[in-house]
């Protein structure tokens, strides 16, 4: 009886490099694929993206839109937010993982907010990444999402779709992230946070890839996806 062949995220070796005239290929099938290159997120302020991006640290979309449903229409402003305090924030996020430090850095956040950027979300990198809760993956997330600026947050999926289909590799994600914006065509910058998030989300599976039904089959260097076409 054959072995199912399973990788978890940080069992799959990287590939080797897709060659350079494939790149253009890749992200055109994605587009064509993934009509809607956005967050799964919800939100309808560059506010309420930047607490749902803090609160989505290590938790998943659908929990935090589960939360955030019930926050938003009662607090969707740092000043709302503050006047819930700590333990009143605690009672609408306790579904989402180390909501305790999520609440204290998302209160932090609405402070300075109010104190040092007038409650307007800045819109670069050194201003954001000063906030409670946000790192570089969080503040490229709102600059990409929010600002439509050319970053690119490289989370678990696109770190293992970077690596596995050999677009970019890397050990860590900054290298994973510097090679994606090197390698990446100009006119699919913007969105293709969004077409590898999804892309890895939804195809290019940690467990089990569905490379059978995989848009990027061709481009891909993952060497053992002729085993997973089946599954």
């Amino acid at each position: 009886m054959s072995k199912t062949v399973k990788h978890k995220t940080a069992e799959t070796p990287p590939s080797r490099r897709m060659p350079n005239r494939d790149v253009r290929p890749f992200f055109e099938k994605l587009a064509e694929t993934i009509k809607e290159p956005v967050t799964e997120l919800n939100y309808d302020s560059n506010f309420e993206l930047l607490i749902a991006v803090i609160l989505s640290a290590q938790a998943t979309d659908v929990s935090v839109n589960i939360a955030t449903q019930q926050l938003y229409p009662v607090a969707n402003t740092p000043e709302a937010i503050l006047a819930l305090g700590e333990e009143g924030l605690k009672s609408y996020i306790k579904n989402i993982g180390l909501y305790n430090s999520k609440a204290k850095n998302v209160i932090k956040t609405c402070q300075d907010l109010i104190e040092k950027f007038d409650s307007i979300v800045p819109d670069n990198r050194k201003d954001l990444e000063s906030l409670a809760g946000v790192g570089r993956k969080t503040a490229n997330v709102v600059l990409n999402t929010a600002f439509g600026q050319p970053t690119m947050a490289v989370d678990t999926h696109i770190f293992r779709v970077g690596n596995r289909t050999g677009l970019a590799t890397g050990k860590t994600v900054l290298i994973v992230e510097k090679k994606l914006i090197e390698r990446i065509p100009e006119d699919f910058i913007v969105d293709a946070h969004h077409y590898l998030i999804l892309h890895g989300r939804y195809t290019c599976q940690a467990r089990t890839p569905k490379c059978g039904a995989c848009p990027v089959y061709d481009e891909c260097m993952f060497k053992d996806k002729a085993k997973f076409v089946e599954l």
